[in-house]
Order: C-alpha cells, then structure tokens, then sequence
C-alpha cells in the first residue's frame, strides 16, 4: 500500500509471473520508505540503472551497484519528501515488468514536482538487471 493508500498491486495470470510481481511491488514499496538498502538488496551486482533524463537516448546510465546506489541516493536525497504513488503493476513476461506511478516531492529550491512515470525492470536469478525510467516533463512549480 502507497502512502496515500490508493495502490492499486497489479495481478499476474501466471505462478512464473508471480516472483516479478513481488519484486516490482518490494521495488515501489523501497522507494517510498526511502529505504537505500532494501532498495539495492533487489538489485544485481551487474544491474544497469538508465535514468528519465540524460544526454544519451537512453537517459543517464549507471552501471553496477555502487554507481547505481549512488544514483538512487542522490535521487532520495534531492527530494527528501518523494513518494511514488498510485502503483499499477504489471508483469509482461516472467523476466520484464512495469510499474507505473505518480512521482511527488519538493524539490531543495521548494517547488513541488508531480509527474506520472514508469520503470521498465528485467530481472534475472530473482534480481534486478535492468531498470530503465520514464516521466513526464512537466514543470515543477
């Protein structure tokens, strides 16, 4: 359940389906608490992080864990009041899976930021490879 209660976890058809889910949810769940470790304890050594924006077409990447813990810190750090609410779910295959959220926060110059996006995750062995983000670019404000 979000922090605003309004969550909706997704479903899975299939018992293969049913690990990501559990995985895309204790992904959202860690991003709310703001909880740095258990966000990383989903990831993969190896795991690649590429962010909304960048200058790459694929936004910002971060390779392994460490530049990528460091980049979910700053994220965290740079918005000490974000939620990711309004979770949906939704597993395409049992290894890719998307959730999609409304991402709230003050930024440190005190505008508000709320802006719908989505995080494309592969796993694999039961662990995070691949998180690729998406937002809107609506102005704070």
């Amino acid at each position: 359940m979000s922090a605003t209660g309004d969550e909706d976890r997704g479903q899975s058809t299939t018992a293969a389906g049913s690990e990501l889910l559990g995985i895309l949810i204790r992904h959202t769940d860690a991003w709310n608490s703001h909880d740095l470790e258990g966000l990383m304890s989903l990831f993969a050594d190896d795991c690649v992080f590429d962010a909304s924006g960048g200058d790459r077409v694929t936004g910002k990447r971060f390779e392994g864990h460490v530049d990528v813990r460091s980049a979910f810190a700053d994220v965290l750090e740079s918005m000490p009041d974000a939620q990711w609410g309004g979770g949906r779910h939704h597993v395409l295959t049992p290894d890719y899976g998307v959730s999609e959220w409304t991402l709230t926060g003050t930024l440190s110059d005190g505008r508000r930021l709320e802006v719908d996006g989505c995080d494309f995750l592969r796993v694999s062995e039961g662990k995070i490879v691949l998180k690729s983000s998406f937002r809107k670019q609506r102005t704070p404000f």
